[in-house]
């Protein structure tokens, strides 16, 4: 019996070593595979980002204007090469995979120029590093430093300058249309517009505001005179303030029937205004709330990625009766 037992358990221990071996073996197998596949999508994405951009320092610019297959886009060709738009991207050391690539892949394929504004330096990506920290109480040192950065590396190659974070999604070519009517040497800026602490309010940072060329020479010059300084963390506050001292216009990106273009919320909320009465929103806007989104809507904030890339997939873009659908 004894030789029995040992029989069975040196045979019962064999079975288990073996199995145990070949679940090892597997899953190492496994690794290198999907490691020489996650190596391989990476080529390939570097690959595909050469026929997208043009890197040039921590720029990048587009070297096509994308479209939607079918679409007529002989307006939006035309408007991308007049209306020239740098858009920097607020983001940081841990957003770039989660979100930044996205927005990399998506909407920012619109601007002529893109700039990836973060604390430190990542030349793969890549990002400017602005040498501030991370957090909230950061915001208005790096929207400083990132237009500072825009003004004297690349004010010859836009004539508007967006500011937008790494979790909005933009509609470029809307936001195009719009800045037409409008000439970049005009001290003038442009966002959902906010009116507590400052006479002529000031743009939702959330929301992302977009600055002439003009205004972009004001708001840098009045650092260097000192017009300007840090006197708040609260970034698109002091940002309102500082373009009141030095002239520039908060203007108006309504639509012609008074419906707004920049959303500082989710899009389920703007489109159908579900705010209550208690919110903070309703005494902060400047102008009265409407009930719908304007047709031509620019921006929305808090997008996830896999809502960026559908609605970059399914934006229906200038002079079309709907913005890009959410629901």
């Amino acid at each position: 019996m004894k030789a029995l037992g040992s029989r069975f358990s040196f045979c019962a221990g064999f079975v288990v070593g073996t199995f145990t071996l070949y679940v090892f073996l597997r899953q190492v197998c496994f690794e290198r595979t999907l490691s020489t596949q996650q190596a391989s999508s990476f080529d390939q994405q570097l690959e595909e980002d050469k026929t997208i951009w043009k890197k040039d320092r921590s720029a990048l610019f587009n070297l096509k204007h994308p479209h939607h297959t079918g679409e007529d886009s002989g307006m939006a060709d035309e408007l991308y090469k007049k209306v020239r738009i740098l858009c920097w991207v607020m983001t940081g050391p841990n957003n770039l995979e989660k979100k930044a690539r996205h927005v990399k892949s998506t909407w920012s394929r619109h601007c002529n120029v893109v700039v990836f504004m973060s604390s430190v330096d990542d030349p793969d990506f890549p990002t400017v590093g602005l040498g501030t920290k991370e957090g909230r109480d950061q915001l208005y040192w790096k929207t400083i430093r990132a237009f500072h950065y825009a003004y004297e590396h690349h004010s010859n190659e836009a004539d508007w300058f967006l500011k937008a974070d790494d979790d909005t999604y933009v509609i470029v070519d809307n936001l195009r249309w719009v800045l037409s009517n409008h000439t970049p040497e005009e001290p003038i800026y442009f966002g959902r517009r906010f009116k507590p602490y400052t006479k002529q309010g000031y743009m939702s940072g959330g929301a992302g505001y977009v600055l002439s060329k003009e205004a972009l020479r004001r708001f840098v010059e009045g650092f260097k005179s000192k017009l300007c300084t840090h006197t708040t963390s609260v970034e698109d506050l002091a940002m309102g303030q500082c373009m009141e001292k030095v002239g520039v216009l908060a203007g108006d990106s309504r639509d012609t029937v008074l419906r707004e273009t920049f959303h500082p919320f989710i899009p389920e909320q703007h489109l159908t205004a579900k705010f209550p009465k208690s919110f903070w929103y309703w005494s902060y806007c400047y102008y009265p709330i409407s009930e719908a989104s304007a047709a031509n809507t620019l921006d929305f904030l808090f997008i996830v990625d896999v809502v960026l890339y559908w609605c970059d997939a399914t934006s229906v873009l200038l002079f079309e009766k709907a913005p890009c659908h959410f629901w």
